[in-house]
């Protein structure tokens, strides 16, 4: 990713090495895999399950929030792509899917966060201290079912994903408000915060099912760059999207303070007046900002600049799956790319 952390520049929308198909639909994409996604379910109802009989309604609760299920999916487009999945590729995207929730409900109460996928967050519903509780028992959990396997390959892993992302959250929370922040920086926010799952899905996946050591590599870099794209086009909901279209509460980044790519481009582009207009609104936060905010980020041109890194991101994973053999699977790990690009490109007609 250094050309798109390195430039201000927008790079052209029709970055080369991903053209956007029209059958990039997200349920073309898992119907292969949707077998190994049932496991999944499954397996992570059993760990629901064993917690405490009083702990299990909050953290079904928890559970519920799976959404589309990205991380599994990759672990088994990965793992199928190079090899045949099996039940420790099962196990492992249940482990990682659990610690993905423990995060969102963590992150829900960083952020006080009220909705997340269109109904209340457990945070709202039951307050912080159940639901830090909650977000540790999966953690804790995660980490034990990673200590079943028989080799101590997958704990290491998971260990050291778990550290990574919740050092990139205390990584964001140390910068909020930091004016000085600047994109070499945000890039290695997202790469730890949401970036690093991504690539152990796709790392763990592939090495599961008998990856070489330069299939495993490249495998978790796509998933590296996948996943920061995808917090990325996160950022991007969070600044132009709407409630009723992403089902959970937004901007909440403006709210916390975080500086996020748009922001950012809007700080390196704007005239004096509207950048210290930008940190003062910022700093001494008020939601009827935001309208002004977004009216800003429209005049420097901040989201199409997003979207064009964004975009160079993604042709940049695509370009890594060059080592993988050619499959259906290599295409679908492919058309996920495209069709995060595709939500990206729908978020900026949506606005106009």
């Amino acid at each position: 990713m250094v050309l798109a952390i390195a430039s201000n520049q927008i790079p052209a929308v029709d970055s080369p090495g991903l053209t956007v198909r029209s059958g990039s639909s997200w349920q073309r994409i898992v119907e292969p895999v949707e077998p190994f996604l049932v496991s999944v379910a499954k397996s992570l109802e059993e760990q629901v399950d064993a917690f405490d009989s009083e702990v299990v309604p909050y953290a079904r609760y928890a559970m519920a929030n799976r959404g589309k299920q990205l991380r599994p999916v990759l672990v088994a487009l990965a793992g199928n792509a190079v090899g045949t999945l099996n039940d420790g590729a099962v196990k492992v995207a249940v482990i990682i899917e659990m610690i993905h929730l423990a995060t969102l409900v963590h992150d829900d109460i960083m952020d006080e966060a009220s909705i997340r996928r269109r109904r209340p967050t457990l945070a709202a519903n039951w307050g912080n201290q159940i639901s830090v509780l909650v977000g540790d028992c999966l953690f804790a959990r995660a980490l034990e079912l990673a200590a079943s396997f028989p080799t101590s390959e997958v704990c290491r892993a998971v260990s050291s994903a778990t550290s990574t992302v919740c050092s990139g959250e205390i990584r964001q929370t140390m910068h909020r408000r930091e004016f000085k922040l600047n994109r070499a920086q945000y890039f290695k926010i997202l790469g730890m915060k949401t970036g690093e799952l991504f690539a152990q899905s796709c790392d763990l996946g592939s090495w599961l099912c008998g990856a070489t050591p330069v299939q495993r590599a490249a495998l978790r870099e796509y998933g590296l760059a996948l996943g920061t794209a995808y917090q990325l086009y996160d950022d991007c909901v969070d600044l132009f999207g709407n409630e009723a279209g992403a089902g959970k509460s937004l901007g909440t980044d403006l709210a916390t303070g975080k500086l996020t790519l748009p922001l950012i481009e809007v700080m390196e582009r704007a005239k004096p007046a509207d950048k210290q207009r930008l940190e003062a609104m910022l700093t001494q936060w008020k939601p009827e900002y935001a309208a002004q905010i977004v009216q800003l980020c429209e005049e420097y041109n901040a989201f199409e600049a997003s979207r064009g890194v964004l975009r160079q991101i993604l042709a940049e994973a695509v370009d890594c799956l060059k080592v993988v053999p050619a499959s259906p699977n290599r295409e679908a790990l492919s058309d996920l790319a495209q069709f995060l690009s595709q939500q990206t490109d729908a978020l900026g007609v949506s606005k106009r």
